[in-house]
């Protein structure tokens, strides 16, 4: 138990418990990404600006309400021993972690009332799917695929459209492709979260998409799917509308982005084979570090 841990254990009890289920490890990653769609709609120099309330009212709905409590849902109904994401030697879930996660997810889906109807209704979607996903008899991350398809569409796209969504404003072409190249994104990165779980998985009877893959072959999966994902941001730059000498930045800026991701996945299938789960974890950090660069310079490319 780490030192930080014991001292909230101190502090307030087994009660801390509800709070890890909700990986708060994840925020700043799932806050970036959610902001990263209000940015692209109000553009860097107006972030500050008229819809920084609503956007601030949205990110915390989406990130700790909506997806801390799918988190909860999911260890309330896997109760696992080993690491998961996010959550290294994860207590036992409580009791009654199911029906408090439950409970937040439907406070921020009252509060989204008070957001544009579009944000609304992206958040009852994804709320719908996370029962769907964690939940017996449904619990479809345990049918391979459709937990890809999931998570790649709700967190990959409808994440950052969420962002968007707090303004109110329209979705340009452009900015419609940039949202929808996180999908195989995403699709490239769900499976490099499932690798070093695999004996866990299959020990439960979940039918992952990596377990029925195997490693080699979701590792070929997660190459083809960024570069389907970085072919869809050369259709974006292709369709915006650059200024003369502002193109060269632009494009070498998601050219670094693509290195990124080549420079983790490419080793990384090479030395498969003699990995062991630990090995694969760590991998899958630097995996998430790769989506930061992409997340930093889309904003750069597209919001400034």
């Amino acid at each position: 138990m780490s030192g930080a841990r014991a001292a909230g254990y101190r502090l307030v009890g087994r009660r801390l418990d509800y709070l890890l289920h909700l990986r708060p490890a994840e925020w700043p990653i799932m806050a970036a990404h959610t902001a990263l769609g209000y940015l692209l709609a109000v553009g860097l120099a107006r972030a500050a600006g008229e819809h920084l309330g609503r956007g601030l009212l949205g990110l915390l709905l989406w990130v700790v309400c909506l997806n801390g409590g799918t988190l909860a849902l999911n260890s309330a109904f896997d109760r696992d021993e080993g690491d998961i994401a996010y959550l290294r030697n994860p207590p036992p879930p409580p009791e009654r972690l199911a029906l408090f996660s439950l409970g937040l997810m439907v406070v921020g889906q009252l509060a989204a009332l008070a957001l544009p109807p579009l944000f609304g209704a992206l958040y009852g979607l994804c709320f719908a799917l996370s029962i769907l996903y964690s939940v017996p008899p449904f619990r479809l991350k345990a049918v391979a695929g459709v937990d890809w398809l999931i998570n790649m569409i709700g967190f990959g796209t409808l994440t950052p459209l969420a962002g968007w969504a707090t303004t109110g404003r329209p979705v340009g072409t452009a900015t419609g492709i940039v949202l929808l190249a996180f999908c195989p994104l995403f699709a490239a990165l769900y499976p490099l979260t499932q690798l070093y779980q695999l004996e866990e998985d299959a020990r439960r009877g979940d039918r992952t998409l990596a377990l029925m893959l195997g490693i080699p072959r979701s590792l070929d999966v997660a190459l083809a799917a960024a570069a389907a994902a970085f072919l869809l941001f050369a259709w974006a730059g292709a369709r915006s509308a650059w200024k003369p000498g502002a193109a060269a930045w632009r494009w070498s800026l998601l050219l670094i982005a693509l290195l990124a991701w080549a420079a983790v996945l490419v080793p990384w299938r090479r030395v498969a084979a003699r990995l062991r789960p630990g090995d694969h974890q760590r991998r899958m950090y630097l995996a998430l570090g790769a989506w930061a660069v992409t997340d930093l310079a889309v904003l750069l490319v597209w919001g400034t």
